[in-house]
């Protein structure tokens, strides 16, 4: 599904990538990572803890950055310590099943759901503390064409999101 990809992929550099999470969802959502990370049928993304710290040591202030956006975006990246991306276009209701009972999604809120006439679900889910998003989870399949895990873990600041809004606009 294209429109999913775009989704993904418009969450993924707004959010620069995510949130902390429970030790139980960790193991789970690391647990089925894991499982398919070599897995020639998925197309996987992983940006590991490290990464953001090193942006996280990067001396902003000390940058010349171009605009105010990029500089509201290195603020936010250095909050993020994970992004895990699985995707496939093969048996997605039998993944979507399997990823639904091997995540505990009852420790989510959900953002937003979408059901399609074909059967294909799309559910964001999110744990927050307050105004800090703790993980942002993305879980598409059914029957659609696209099985997506997409996982953010950090502390996203909805402060800090809502000033590269404003950069945006501006």
């Amino acid at each position: 599904m294209k429109y999913l990809r775009v989704v993904t992929l418009a969450f993924a550099f707004l959010f620069a990538a995510g949130p902390i999470m429970a030790q139980s969802s960790t193991n789970a959502i690391e647990k089925y990572f894991s499982q398919y990370i070599d897995d020639e049928r998925f197309t996987v993304v992983y940006i590991s803890p490290k990464l953001f710290k090193m942006f996280k040591k990067l001396d902003i202030a000390g940058m010349e950055l171009e605009d105010d956006e990029a500089e509201a975006i290195m603020d936010m990246v250095g909050d993020l310590e994970g992004l895990r991306i699985l995707t496939a276009d093969e048996d997605t209701e039998a993944l979507y099943q399997e990823a639904k009972s091997k995540i505990n999604t009852k420790e989510y809120e959900i953002l937003m759901t979408v059901r399609t006439k074909e059967g294909n679900n799309v559910e964001f889910l999110v744990k927050d503390e307050g105004d800090i998003i703790k993980e942002l989870l993305l879980l598409t399949g059914g029957g659609g064409d696209e099985f997506v895990l997409l996982s953010f873990v950090g502390n996203i600041d909805l402060k800090k999101i809502s000033k590269l809004a404003k950069t945006i606009e501006d």
